[in-house]
């Protein structure tokens, strides 16, 4: 399994980014897909979980800011960042949890400021 994560990056306050997540090694549309972060100094949480059915989670502090979508023809998990704060400065990881074993992207560095 590989998840090659990209697209974080240093934005002002109430900024966009978009993230995505390219996926090999496992039959990609039969996962469910998640992001997650990790704010320096804090755990690792989930941000927002794409069923395997589409259907998106979010935690409830970036509802109505964040977009979880997935490609299953580019094997693709993405994640739109919208009206981003400092509060949302993170490392951003994408995971699946496949045959019962969990696997991480590398991760990539959204920082928020002005």
């Amino acid at each position: 399994v590989q998840l090659q994560a990209c697209g974080g990056g240093l934005v002002q306050p109430g900024g966009s980014l978009r993230l995505s997540c390219k996926a090999s090694g496992f039959v990609f549309r039969l996962n469910d897909m998640s992001w997650y972060r990790q704010a320096p100094g804090k755990q690792r949480e989930l941000v927002a979980l794409i069923s395997k059915g589409s259907f998106p989670e979010y935690v409830d502090s970036v509802k109505g800011r964040f977009t979880i979508s997935r490609d299953n023809v580019k094997n693709t998990v993405s994640l739109q960042l919208n009206n981003l704060s400092p509060e949302d400065t993170a490392v951003y990881y994408c995971y699946v949890n496949y045959r019962g074993r969990n696997n991480w992207g590398q991760g990539t560095l959204v920082t928020v400021s002005s």
